[in-house]
């Protein structure tokens, strides 16, 4: 046995070097506190990057005048490199120098400029499409700068309202076997938490006999984008009414769920058995809705912020108001957005009435392709108060792995965090009605994190740490509040802005 494992040539080596070893007593306590200053002058690096890039947008912003005719040509990173018939690079598809850098786990980047990602359903020629892209060039010196001032940035990113994707480094985007790409940033956990406080939601929906076919396809639809804009921080439930009400998860009865993956995931495998049938009944599910998101304000429970009612139908016809009077009115603490499913207009004002009328917004949705940009309007009504008040909360991620940013590279960096802020207009035109343009952003790996802590030094703290930071609606924010004796610097709350 001795013969194979070496075990006589391992106590060799040692005891030739004993007399060189010495043991030397090491505070605990202080490995841990130097650890977690030197952690916390890395994440402030990281904001104080996020914060120059909120500065440098807002200012290009303030000083462009929107131009309706504005030509101009842009690296889109779908089409950069791309070749026509003729060998001549096709629009928007310049010559856009890639390297492979070790940094970025060999990744083909370019380090001295950004380019731009849009999803497939929205046009990369569009006006208001090209006056922000012109405007967020701004940010290029920017990027590059604070890559050089901090050497372990990765990605840093500027995600639009209107739908565009700055990133830097440049990358060539890939679409998926389809060639579509979905990739949309602004249902992305880091835009979400950056654009909005925390929320309460319950999704009304009709399902009666006249939503059946393809009025009942972009219901889904319609539902499963909107829990694609929640995150850990929100709370969440789904009723389905016709003749009766229906709760799409009995064991949810009356309650609102944390809005996690799981539940998230759970919901939609419950919205996509619906069936349409019977006559819809409005009044009784906005009632319940008002009650329970009354019953969780009242307990303390929830997202304790902004509280907001789905309503999703092919029309309504009832006397609600009797309903809105009694349980919204006048403080309106519910906000109502209504979307209206179809082309049929007949109900269109009584369904505008109910959002106009609670501090909503009201949209139709005519095909499956308006779903997505109508959906995110509710967002932009969400963030006003925090525009209008021009409140910068800086927001950290819980730690996740991005495999819908780089599909074809989904382990490129691993685990990973992201400190993200919200970008505002800050033009006296605009600013009362509290304009969003967007949310800048940084990823930090959490193995950047690791190299301040040696394994050899903390090694059941240093594993300790990845699986605490795997926990659901665990981000660093809450492990700096957790470190004992420490006073730290980075705001550990979360802001509400109703």
């Amino acid at each position: 046995m001795t013969k194979y494992s070496g075990s006589l040539l391992l106590q060799k080596k040692y005891k030739d070097v004993e007399p060189t070893l010495k043991i030397k007593e090491v505070d605990g306590l202080e490995l841990v506190k130097k650890f977690s200053e030197e952690m916390e002058s890395m994440l402030r690096r990281k904001v104080e990057a996020v914060e120059r890039l909120v500065e440098a947008a807002e200012d290009a912003d303030l000083n462009h005048e929107f131009n309706s005719s504005l030509a101009f040509d842009y690296y889109n990173s779908l089409l950069i490199n791309e070749k026509d018939e003729n060998d001549n690079y096709v629009e928007l598809g310049d010559e856009f120098i890639l390297e492979p850098n070790e940094h970025f786990n060999n990744l083909l980047v370019n380090t001295t400029y950004s380019d731009v990602q849009l999803p497939t359903n929205v046009y990369n020629k569009d006006p208001g499409i090209l006056n922000g892209v012109y405007m967020s060039e701004a940010l290029n010196p920017i990027f590059v700068d604070n890559f050089q001032r901090d050497p372990t940035l990765t990605w840093q990113y500027f995600g639009s309202s209107t739908g565009f994707f700055r990133l830097y480094p440049g990358i060539k985007w890939m679409p998926d076997e389809n060639g579509v790409i979905s990739f949309d940033c602004r249902n992305r956990g880091w835009y979400i938490q950056a654009a909005t406080s925390p929320k309460d939601i319950i999704i009304v929906v009709d399902i009666s006999g006249s939503m059946k076919g393809l009025l009942m396809t972009i219901a889904k639809h319609t539902i499963i984008t909107i829990l694609d804009t929640l995150g850990e921080n929100d709370f969440v439930n789904i009723i389905a009414y016709n003749d009766y009400v229906h709760y799409v998860e009995p064991c949810f009865k009356g309650i609102l769920v944390q809005a996690d993956r799981d539940n998230r995931e759970h919901f939609k495998q419950l919205v996509d058995e619906l069936q349409a049938k019977g006559v819809g009944t409005v009044n009784k599910a906005v009632l319940e809705s008002f009650k329970i998101l009354r019953e969780f304000r009242e307990a303390g429970q929830g997202g304790l912020c902004n509280q907001a009612i789905m309503l999703i139908t092919d029309g309504a016809v009832e006397d609600y108001e009797s309903v809105f009077e009694k349980y919204n009115w006048p403080d309106r603490k519910v906000r109502v957005f209504t979307y209206l499913i179809g082309r049929e207009v007949t109900f269109a004002q009584n369904v505008k009435w109910i959002a106009c009328n609670n501090k909503g917004y009201y949209t139709q949705i005519s095909t499956l392709a308006d779903v997505q940009e109508n959906v995110m309007e509710y967002l932009h009504v969400l963030s006003r108060p925090m525009v209008i008040n021009h409140d910068h909360d800086i927001i950290w991620t819980e730690a996740y792995m991005d495999s819908a940013l780089f599909a074809s590279q989904a382990q490129s960096l691993l685990l990973m965090t992201t400190v993200a802020m919200p970008v505002f207009s800050k033009k006296n035109e605009t600013r009362s009605h509290g304009i969003l343009l967007g949310v800048v952003g940084s990823d930090v790996p959490l193995r950047e994190l690791l190299k301040l802590a040696p394994r050899y030094k903390l090694s059941p703290w240093n594993d300790s740490l990845v699986a605490y930071l795997k926990r659901p609606g665990t981000s660093l924010l809450t492990l700096l509040g957790e470190m004992p004796r420490i006073e730290w610097t980075i705001e550990t709350e979360l802001f509400c802005h109703a």
